[in-house]
């Protein structure tokens, strides 16, 4: 029996199986297709998707085979109207300050290699039928392409299986939301003509749009747009031709060669519920979105990696049961914000009428370029834009604050002499950060515990970060700040988890 059976080896069933493994859970994890996506689909990666890469040793390999778009610039009625430089906004917060395009199918790829050199392959042209949740273990009917059956019995079953999730339909969750009425045409492209090219690009042209993401320096771009007018009454035989062309041209354009062209309706949903029993949602299962902000398979894998660490302490009987709850208040909360900003950006963006283009397009350049020149505006951007401003601060694992630091937020990111103080442990698991000098008694509880400290000189860069001198921070598994604590007590962090019931001890997964 296996510890997680994972349906779905898209991103976020990869990532799941990725970070389960290397904390030493069995997985298993099947999927319907014969191999990884052929299309590029998802196409950005975030900066905290990568800083969490780093866990795995992953980040580099990812950064080397994408591709950095440092700028989006903004286009309206044929004219360049507002450039945002993306590493101007985003150095010195993050290692990652751009929007790293990395097309999905290349991706999976990288992950599924990761995974085999864990040792775990994905079972292919696998199937579920059904499962039954037995209380102590869940037993699902799975189905090979030979038409042959295996009952396979698992501890937790989590469905990565899209939204049309098997897994959430045979539970009867419901996921509530809408559809827009706008067509979307997603293309990948060979193109000339382009300004700044290898620059991300977003032309406003009346009621049509079009969004450029480069993928290479010689012309390789991914086109998102809207099919417009009694087209997309129809959209069954569209082809590329078929689409509106007046923003691809407004930008000065020309499309070479057309490698992949595709049309879908957007989606606005997110489930009632992510757990029933022993049984989870995650990624598109429990939650989808419009594509504005590049957000959704980063939404996925973060779903991912924030299971795994709480499914890893339960298993190993570190933790009890109810910390598995705490996925579900802080994703589901996380998704549904999500869903409501993206809404509020893809309206304006689709909206009809003169207002709304007027809006359009001269508002958003304006708005645009107005929190460019505001440093703390840019600020937010870059942090919104990169889920590095993804906090948790309700959430039931989260307790106190010290400096600007409050639990539930992501530790700020400080590089000093060319360290930084994200660097991954050898193994995933809790750590304590200290800027300054820890206590002997936290030294000591550390080490009795297996909980990995660090202590960092202290540095006017840690004070202009809102980090506290000598002040304690708990880091989960995910790195997030669990607890922080001013007074650097061994007494708070004890009953941080004392209270809890937790037992941190040292990880037993994959070194990475």
């Amino acid at each position: 029996m296996s510890d997680v059976l994972i349906v779905g080896a898209g991103p976020t069933g990869l990532a799941h199986a990725l970070w389960l493994t290397a904390q030493g859970v069995k997985v298993r994890i099947i999927d319907r297709t014969a191999g990884p996506g052929t299309t590029s689909r998802a196409m950005a990666v975030q900066a905290r998707t990568l800083e969490l890469y780093r866990q795995l040793d992953l980040s580099d390999t990812v950064v080397t085979a994408g591709f950095q778009n440092r700028a989006m610039n903004i286009w309206a009625r044929g004219k360049p109207r507002a450039r945002v430089a993306l590493q101007d906004i985003g150095t010195g917060l993050s290692l990652y300050p751009y929007i790293l395009v990395y097309p999905q199918d290349l991706h999976e790829k990288t992950l599924v290699a990761k995974l085999a050199s864990f040792g775990v392959e994905v079972e292919r042209q696998t199937e579920l039928v059904d499962f039954q949740d037995k209380g102590d273990h869940v037993e699902a009917r799975l189905r090979r392409a030979d038409g042959t059956e295996e009952t396979a019995s698992a501890a937790y079953l989590s469905a990565c299986d899209g939204a049309s999730s098997t897994v959430r339909k045979q539970l009867g969750i419901g996921f509530e939301g809408g559809t827009y009425r706008q067509v979307f045409y997603v293309a990948d492209v060979e193109l000339s003509g382009l300004e700044n090219v290898g620059e991300a690009h977003v032309a406003l042209d009346g009621s049509d749009f079009v969004a450029v993401l480069s993928y290479s320096s010689d012309g390789k771009a991914r086109l998102i747009g809207t099919v417009q007018d009694e087209r997309a009454e129809h959209p069954e035989n569209l082809t590329f031709d078929d689409v509106g062309h007046e923003a691809i041209s407004s930008v000065g354009i020309k499309v070479e060669k057309v490698n992949w062209f595709s049309h879908y309706r957007v989606h606005h949903r997110v489930a009632d519920r992510f757990r029933e029993g022993r049984v989870f949602l995650m990624g598109d299962a429990g939650h989808v979105h419009s594509p504005a902000g590049g957000q959704g398979m980063n939404t996925g894998i973060l779903d991912a990696i924030n299971l795994a660490w709480k499914l890893a302490e339960v298993i190993h009987e570190r933790a009890p049961d109810c910390l598995l709850d705490t996925y579900v208040t802080e994703r589901q909360a996380f998704a549904r914000e999500l869903v409501k900003t993206t809404d509020r950006i893809f309206s304006l963006i689709t909206a009809d009428g003169g207002l709304a283009n007027m809006m359009r397009s001269y508002g958003v350049p304006w708005i645009a370029r107005a929190v460019y020149k505001v440093g703390p505006a840019r600020d937010i951007l870059f942090k919104v834009v990169s889920q590095t401003a993804l906090t948790y601060k309700d959430s039931a694992l989260s307790e106190g604050n010290a400096g600007d630091v409050v639990g539930g937020e992501r530790l700020p990111w400080v590089s000093v002499d060319g360290q930084d103080n994200f660097e991954p442990l050898p193994t995933i698991g809790w750590q304590v950060h200290v800027y300054g000098t820890a206590k002997e008694d936290v030294r000591a509880w550390c080490t009795r515990h297996g909980v990995a400290l660090r202590e960092f000189g202290w540095s006017p860069a840690h004070a202009k970060a809102g980090l506290r001198q000598d002040a304690l921070y708990l880091l989960r598994p995910d790195t997030w700040v669990a607890l922080a604590d001013p007074a650097g007590s061994v007494v708070v962090l004890d009953s941080y988890f004392a209270s809890r019931s937790y037992r941190p001890s040292a990880n037993h997964g994959h070194d990475v």
